[in-house]
């Protein structure tokens, strides 16, 4: 899999890159191909770490884990260092969680997804979603006064934690402008330069539930910094959300890293390749006779064929 590396330091060899897989089901073709484009730039004098990120408690599974792992041993791809399980790391989101409540910047939401709908749908003609494709909230419960939001906690009411976006960005900038630091917050894309963030399209988001005390966004972030990583490598789907990760990296004082994007695999009707839709597994395919080369070569021809502008 390629991509344009306009803005690529074609010299530069010890890239830190994670795959981070959620171990919600077997490995398939995509996974192989978002493997596969990480562990390249890590090559040969970096590091390509893996990270299960199962802080779904529901859905992931630690037979799944294993079996990736497993499966990545079988294919050649061999990472460096301990794997990072996301479940065993809830103290620490818990504290990252901590140092943004001490700023001000989150508050609990007593709203169903199908109030939040109502509610979206009263105020505009359609409900509004952000670029990630979640519902837009429209901060009923951030009007809440504190004695409120006391009375509702301790009665039990089931409530999320949300990042109060306005004072998010607020404060961000303030640091920005402190450190002498640039506005807008921006980050580097090794195919295409400096790109400007806009945290605020995503509104106030959920950074923690009561089954999953931290959220992906949170976790991800906080990790990232935590492994060292010095080059995100993810899918085109998750670009938008670069922003948001951006923002927590300035609120929470964490290093930012380089970004890079692959294209998305997808079947035969341009429908991205998905466990849930019963996408074919790496294991399927070993059993069916398909070496390992030959599984790591048709994920990297069909990430190929699935950009419009390879690079030759």
């Amino acid at each position: 899999m390629t991509i344009r590396l306009q803005n690529y330091d074609h010299y530069k060899t010890n890239w830190v890159t994670r795959f981070a897989p959620s171990p919600t089901g077997a490995l398939h073709l995509g996974h192989v191909a978002s493997a596969l484009f990480g562990r390249r730039f890590a090559r040969p004098a970096g590091q390509w770490l893996v990270r299960m990120e199962d802080i779904d408690p529901q859905r992931c599974k630690p037979t799944y884990a294993q079996a990736i792992l497993e499966d990545l041993r079988w294919l050649g791809l061999v990472h460096d260092g301990p794997v990072l399980y996301q479940s065993t790391r809830m103290a620490e989101y818990g504290g990252a969680l901590d140092r943004l409540e001490h700023m001000g910047l989150l508050y609990p939401c007593f709203c169903t997804r199908s109030e939040i709908m109502r509610e979206s749908a009263a105020m505009f003609s359609a409900p509004h979603t952000a670029p990630d494709g979640s519902l837009l909230y429209p901060g009923r419960c951030r009007h809440l006064d504190a004695q409120e939001r006391l009375r509702r906690m301790e009665a039990g009411d089931p409530y999320v934690l949300r990042l109060d976006m306005a004072r998010a960005v607020a404060q961000a900038r303030r640091a920005q402008t402190n450190s002498r630091r640039a506005w807008p917050l921006t980050y580097h894309d090794l195919a295409c330069g400096t790109v400007t963030c806009q945290p605020e399209l995503f509104g106030d988001v959920v950074l923690a539930r009561r089954d999953v005390p931290a959220s992906y966004h949170l976790c991800v972030t906080y990790d990232d910094a935590a492994q060292g990583v010095t080059l995100v490598t993810r899918g085109e789907d998750l670009r938008p959300a670069t922003s948001l990760h951006r923002l927590l990296q300035t609120l929470l004082g964490l290093p930012v890293p380089a970004y890079a994007f692959h294209p998305l695999l997808c079947d035969a009707t341009g429908r991205r390749l998905a466990k849930r839709d019963g996408a074919l597994s790496v294991r399927a395919m070993r059993e069916q006779g398909l070496s390992a080369a030959q599984i790591c070569h048709k994920a990297l021809f069909e990430g190929a064929a699935s950009q419009d502008n390879p690079l030759g």
